[in-house]
Protein backbone atom coordinates (compact mmCIF):
# COMPACT_ATOMS: atom_id res chain seq x y z
CA UNK A 1 0.00 0.00 0.00
CA UNK A 2 1.12 3.80 -0.85
CA UNK A 3 0.20 6.56 1.09
CA UNK A 4 0.39 9.92 -0.50
CA UNK A 5 2.38 11.47 1.36
CA UNK A 6 5.59 13.33 0.59
CA UNK A 7 8.22 11.74 -0.77
CA UNK A 8 12.24 11.41 -2.08
CA UNK A 9 12.10 11.31 -6.04
CA UNK A 10 14.13 8.24 -6.97
CA UNK A 11 16.03 7.51 -10.20
CA UNK A 12 14.09 5.11 -12.10
CA UNK A 13 16.44 2.87 -14.27
CA UNK A 14 16.08 -0.50 -16.03
CA UNK A 15 17.17 -3.83 -14.27
CA UNK A 16 17.80 -6.21 -16.51
CA UNK A 17 18.92 -8.42 -13.90
CA UNK A 18 15.92 -8.62 -11.79
CA UNK A 19 14.39 -12.60 -11.88
CA UNK A 20 11.29 -11.47 -12.24
CA UNK A 21 11.07 -9.54 -15.44
CA UNK A 22 12.71 -12.09 -17.83
CA UNK A 23 12.58 -16.12 -18.33
CA UNK A 24 14.56 -18.17 -20.16
CA UNK A 25 13.56 -20.52 -22.45
CA UNK A 26 14.99 -23.18 -25.14
CA UNK A 27 14.85 -23.60 -28.26
CA UNK A 28 16.38 -24.06 -31.92
CA UNK A 29 18.61 -21.46 -34.12
CA UNK A 30 18.76 -21.61 -38.36
CA UNK A 31 21.26 -24.27 -38.03
CA UNK A 32 19.08 -26.71 -35.91
CA UNK A 33 21.11 -26.24 -32.95
CA UNK A 34 19.55 -26.04 -29.47
CA UNK A 35 19.79 -22.54 -28.41
CA UNK A 36 18.63 -20.81 -24.91
CA UNK A 37 17.28 -16.81 -24.96
CA UNK A 38 15.98 -14.26 -22.56
CA UNK A 39 12.29 -13.09 -23.42
CA UNK A 40 10.04 -10.75 -20.98
CA UNK A 41 7.61 -11.80 -18.53
CA UNK A 42 4.26 -10.55 -19.35
CA UNK A 43 1.55 -10.64 -16.58
CA UNK A 44 -1.82 -9.60 -16.75
CA UNK A 45 -2.35 -6.40 -14.03
CA UNK A 46 -6.11 -5.89 -13.30
CA UNK A 47 -6.83 -2.51 -12.48
CA UNK A 48 -9.34 -0.14 -10.40
CA UNK A 49 -10.64 3.30 -9.96
CA UNK A 50 -11.77 3.02 -6.17
CA UNK A 51 -14.73 0.11 -6.89
CA UNK A 52 -15.23 0.80 -10.48
CA UNK A 53 -13.00 -2.57 -12.25
CA UNK A 54 -11.36 -0.05 -15.54
CA UNK A 55 -9.12 -2.48 -17.27
CA UNK A 56 -6.91 -5.39 -17.32
CA UNK A 57 -3.25 -4.67 -19.06
CA UNK A 58 -0.63 -6.98 -19.47
CA UNK A 59 2.76 -5.71 -18.08
CA UNK A 60 6.14 -6.97 -17.37
CA UNK A 61 4.93 -6.11 -13.61
CA UNK A 62 7.34 -3.40 -12.61
CA UNK A 63 6.23 -0.70 -10.98
CA UNK A 64 2.59 -1.29 -10.84
CA UNK A 65 1.65 1.73 -9.33
CA UNK A 66 3.20 4.07 -11.43
CA UNK A 67 1.23 2.51 -14.54
CA UNK A 68 -1.70 2.70 -12.63
CA UNK A 69 -1.69 6.80 -12.12
CA UNK A 70 -0.09 7.06 -15.27
CA UNK A 71 -2.93 5.27 -17.25
CA UNK A 72 -5.71 7.10 -15.35
CA UNK A 73 -4.10 10.31 -15.81
CA UNK A 74 -3.05 9.98 -19.25
CA UNK A 75 -6.51 8.37 -20.00
CA UNK A 76 -8.49 11.73 -18.51
CA UNK A 77 -9.75 9.53 -16.23
CA UNK A 78 -8.08 11.15 -13.16
CA UNK A 79 -7.49 15.00 -13.27
CA UNK A 80 -4.14 16.70 -12.08
CA UNK A 81 -5.78 18.37 -9.37
CA UNK A 82 -7.36 14.87 -7.87
CA UNK A 83 -6.79 14.07 -4.51
CA UNK A 84 -5.35 10.86 -4.34
CA UNK A 85 -5.33 8.73 -0.95
CA UNK A 86 -3.66 5.64 -1.91
CA UNK A 87 -2.42 3.41 -4.61
CA UNK A 88 -2.95 -0.42 -2.73
CA UNK A 89 -1.41 -3.30 -4.98
CA UNK A 90 -1.90 -7.38 -4.50
CA UNK A 91 0.84 -8.96 -5.95
CA UNK A 92 -0.74 -12.29 -5.49
CA UNK A 93 -4.02 -11.19 -6.87
CA UNK A 94 -2.32 -9.19 -9.62
CA UNK A 95 -4.64 -6.40 -8.29
CA UNK A 96 -4.15 -2.32 -7.96
CA UNK A 97 -6.18 0.06 -6.68
CA UNK A 98 -6.19 3.87 -6.83
CA UNK A 99 -8.42 5.48 -4.09
CA UNK A 100 -9.15 8.75 -4.76
CA UNK A 101 -11.26 11.44 -1.91
CA UNK A 102 -14.47 11.36 -3.80
CA UNK A 103 -16.13 8.53 -5.99
CA UNK A 104 -16.01 8.62 -9.34
CA UNK A 105 -18.34 6.66 -12.14
CA UNK A 106 -16.75 5.99 -15.67
CA UNK A 107 -19.65 3.93 -17.02
CA UNK A 108 -20.09 6.33 -19.78
CA UNK A 109 -17.09 6.53 -20.98
CA UNK A 110 -15.93 2.94 -20.96
CA UNK A 111 -18.96 2.74 -23.47
CA UNK A 112 -16.89 5.12 -25.66
CA UNK A 113 -13.58 3.11 -25.75
CA UNK A 114 -11.77 2.82 -29.00
CA UNK A 115 -9.19 0.77 -29.93
CA UNK A 116 -6.11 2.18 -31.03
CA UNK A 117 -2.74 1.91 -33.54
CA UNK A 118 -0.76 0.32 -30.11
CA UNK A 119 0.41 -2.86 -29.28
CA UNK A 120 -0.25 -4.66 -25.11
CA UNK A 121 -2.18 -2.00 -23.90
CA UNK A 122 -3.86 0.83 -25.93
CA UNK A 123 -7.16 2.07 -25.74
CA UNK A 124 -7.78 5.39 -25.40
CA UNK A 125 -11.27 7.56 -24.87
CA UNK A 126 -13.29 9.58 -27.14
CA UNK A 127 -13.08 12.50 -24.87
CA UNK A 128 -9.31 12.38 -25.06
CA UNK A 129 -8.80 15.49 -28.03
CA UNK A 130 -11.23 17.63 -26.12
CA UNK A 131 -8.38 17.18 -23.22
CA UNK A 132 -5.77 17.95 -25.05
CA UNK A 133 -7.31 21.45 -27.17
CA UNK A 134 -6.91 23.00 -24.08
CA UNK A 135 -3.30 22.64 -23.04
CA UNK A 136 -1.06 25.48 -23.81
CA UNK A 137 2.27 23.50 -23.70
CA UNK A 138 5.47 25.74 -22.03
CA UNK A 139 7.97 27.32 -24.35
CA UNK A 140 10.80 25.29 -23.83
CA UNK A 141 14.09 25.01 -25.70
CA UNK A 142 15.93 21.45 -27.23
CA UNK A 143 19.65 22.01 -27.50
CA UNK A 144 20.90 19.64 -30.08
CA UNK A 145 23.91 19.05 -27.90
CA UNK A 146 21.06 18.65 -25.06
CA UNK A 147 19.75 15.68 -28.05
CA UNK A 148 23.21 13.63 -28.60
CA UNK A 149 24.10 13.85 -25.01
CA UNK A 150 20.69 11.98 -24.34
CA UNK A 151 20.22 9.98 -27.11
CA UNK A 152 23.72 8.73 -26.24
CA UNK A 153 23.30 8.08 -22.92
CA UNK A 154 20.44 6.11 -23.47
CA UNK A 155 21.95 4.09 -26.32
CA UNK A 156 24.88 2.87 -23.75
CA UNK A 157 22.71 2.33 -20.93
CA UNK A 158 22.04 -1.21 -19.36
CA UNK A 159 18.18 -2.33 -20.65
CA UNK A 160 15.83 -5.31 -20.78
CA UNK A 161 15.83 -4.25 -24.38
CA UNK A 162 19.30 -5.01 -25.00
CA UNK A 163 19.04 -8.34 -22.14
CA UNK A 164 15.94 -9.92 -24.09
CA UNK A 165 14.26 -7.90 -26.68
CA UNK A 166 10.47 -7.59 -27.28
CA UNK A 167 9.80 -4.34 -25.59
CA UNK A 168 9.60 -0.91 -25.88
CA UNK A 169 11.13 2.11 -23.11
CA UNK A 170 10.45 5.18 -22.53
CA UNK A 171 12.74 7.54 -21.05
CA UNK A 172 12.27 11.16 -18.96
CA UNK A 173 15.10 13.64 -19.42
CA UNK A 174 16.22 16.81 -18.26
CA UNK A 175 18.17 18.85 -20.58
CA UNK A 176 20.66 15.74 -21.75
CA UNK A 177 20.56 13.55 -18.31
CA UNK A 178 17.99 11.04 -18.17
CA UNK A 179 15.95 10.93 -14.83
CA UNK A 180 13.38 8.51 -15.25
CA UNK A 181 13.38 4.80 -17.58
CA UNK A 182 10.98 2.54 -17.69
CA UNK A 183 10.30 -0.17 -19.83
CA UNK A 184 7.42 -2.32 -20.65
CA UNK A 185 5.98 -4.65 -23.52
CA UNK A 186 3.73 -1.64 -24.71
CA UNK A 187 5.24 1.57 -25.49
CA UNK A 188 2.00 3.26 -23.82
CA UNK A 189 2.45 1.18 -20.39
CA UNK A 190 6.06 2.63 -20.39
CA UNK A 191 5.01 6.32 -20.86
CA UNK A 192 2.45 5.53 -18.38
CA UNK A 193 4.64 4.64 -15.75
CA UNK A 194 6.33 7.69 -16.44
CA UNK A 195 3.42 9.85 -16.17
CA UNK A 196 2.33 8.58 -12.75
CA UNK A 197 5.99 8.37 -11.45
CA UNK A 198 6.04 12.14 -12.40
CA UNK A 199 2.48 12.17 -10.48
CA UNK A 200 3.68 10.76 -7.31
CA UNK A 201 6.38 13.01 -6.71
CA UNK A 202 5.66 16.48 -7.86
CA UNK A 203 7.99 16.50 -11.20
CA UNK A 204 7.58 19.67 -13.03
CA UNK A 205 6.80 18.88 -16.80
CA UNK A 206 7.52 22.17 -18.34
CA UNK A 207 11.39 21.77 -19.01
CA UNK A 208 11.39 18.12 -19.94
CA UNK A 209 12.12 16.17 -22.90
CA UNK A 210 10.32 12.79 -23.45
CA UNK A 211 12.12 9.66 -25.18
CA UNK A 212 10.55 6.95 -26.20
CA UNK A 213 11.40 3.86 -28.87
CA UNK A 214 8.34 3.25 -30.19
CA UNK A 215 7.01 4.86 -33.28
CA UNK A 216 5.41 8.76 -32.90
CA UNK A 217 1.63 8.03 -32.88
CA UNK A 218 -1.29 10.75 -31.89
CA UNK A 219 -1.96 8.64 -29.11
CA UNK A 220 2.20 8.88 -28.07
CA UNK A 221 1.54 12.62 -29.39
CA UNK A 222 -1.85 12.78 -26.97
CA UNK A 223 -0.20 11.44 -23.60
CA UNK A 224 2.40 13.41 -24.10
CA UNK A 225 0.62 16.73 -23.98
CA UNK A 226 -2.05 14.91 -21.10
CA UNK A 227 1.78 15.26 -19.29
CA UNK A 228 2.53 18.55 -20.22
CA UNK A 229 5.91 17.87 -21.56
CA UNK A 230 6.86 20.26 -24.85
CA UNK A 231 9.35 18.34 -26.37
CA UNK A 232 8.91 14.26 -27.74
CA UNK A 233 11.93 12.53 -29.56
CA UNK A 234 12.05 8.86 -30.71
CA UNK A 235 14.34 6.92 -32.44
CA UNK A 236 11.69 5.34 -34.33
CA UNK A 237 9.62 6.87 -37.30
CA UNK A 238 6.29 9.21 -37.66
CA UNK A 239 2.26 9.01 -38.35
CA UNK A 240 0.44 11.39 -40.58
CA UNK A 241 -2.34 12.39 -37.36
CA UNK A 242 0.80 11.91 -35.21
CA UNK A 243 2.60 14.77 -37.07
CA UNK A 244 -0.73 16.66 -37.60
CA UNK A 245 -2.01 16.62 -33.94
CA UNK A 246 1.83 17.97 -32.69
CA UNK A 247 1.06 20.79 -34.69
CA UNK A 248 -2.17 21.87 -34.00
CA UNK A 249 -0.88 21.52 -29.95
CA UNK A 250 2.45 23.38 -30.72
CA UNK A 251 4.13 19.91 -29.38
CA UNK A 252 8.01 19.45 -30.54
CA UNK A 253 8.19 16.37 -32.24
CA UNK A 254 11.61 14.31 -33.42
CA UNK A 255 11.79 11.39 -34.86
CA UNK A 256 14.89 8.85 -36.40
CA UNK A 257 17.26 10.17 -33.91
CA UNK A 258 20.13 7.40 -34.48
CA UNK A 259 23.99 8.81 -34.43
CA UNK A 260 24.47 12.52 -36.22
CA UNK A 261 20.68 12.02 -37.74
CA UNK A 262 17.09 13.22 -36.55
CA UNK A 263 14.00 14.53 -38.47
CA UNK A 264 11.69 17.70 -36.75
CA UNK A 265 8.59 17.70 -37.90
CA UNK A 266 6.27 19.70 -35.59
CA UNK A 267 7.71 22.56 -33.15
CA UNK A 268 11.47 23.20 -34.76
CA UNK A 269 10.84 26.51 -33.63
CA UNK A 270 12.23 25.30 -29.93
CA UNK A 271 15.49 23.81 -31.75
CA UNK A 272 18.80 25.38 -30.63
CA UNK A 273 21.66 24.32 -33.17
CA UNK A 274 24.71 24.39 -30.61
CA UNK A 275 25.90 20.77 -31.47
CA UNK A 276 29.31 20.97 -34.20
CA UNK A 277 28.44 17.61 -36.00
CA UNK A 278 31.79 16.77 -36.67
CA UNK A 279 32.12 15.73 -32.87
CA UNK A 280 29.16 13.56 -32.80
CA UNK A 281 29.80 9.82 -33.45
CA UNK A 282 27.51 7.57 -35.34
CA UNK A 283 26.01 4.64 -33.36
CA UNK A 284 27.79 1.80 -32.59
CA UNK A 285 25.57 -1.43 -34.14
CA UNK A 286 25.95 -2.82 -30.23
CA UNK A 287 23.64 -0.45 -29.53
CA UNK A 288 21.02 -0.84 -31.68
CA UNK A 289 17.46 -0.96 -30.96
CA UNK A 290 13.49 -0.84 -31.71
CA UNK A 291 13.10 1.46 -34.98
CA UNK A 292 16.72 0.48 -36.58
CA UNK A 293 15.38 -1.32 -39.31
CA UNK A 294 12.36 0.75 -39.69
CA UNK A 295 9.75 2.90 -38.05
CA UNK A 296 7.89 0.18 -35.79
Amino acid sequence: MMKFDKAPVPLIVPNPDDPRLTQSVTGTDQTGARVEIKVPMERPLTLYLNSQEIVTMMTIGDYPEYLALGYLLNQNMLKYNDAVTEVEYDDDLQVVVVRTEHHTNFEAKLKKRTQTSGCAQGTAFGDLLEAVESVALPKAELRTSWLYQMTQTINTMPSLYLEAGAIHGCVLCKEGEPLCYTEDVGRHNAVDKIAGWMYRHGVDASDKILYTTGRLTSEMVIKTVRMGIPILVSRSGFTAWGVDLARQVGLTLVGRTRGKRFIALAGEERIVYDQNLAYVEEESAKHKRKGEGGDD
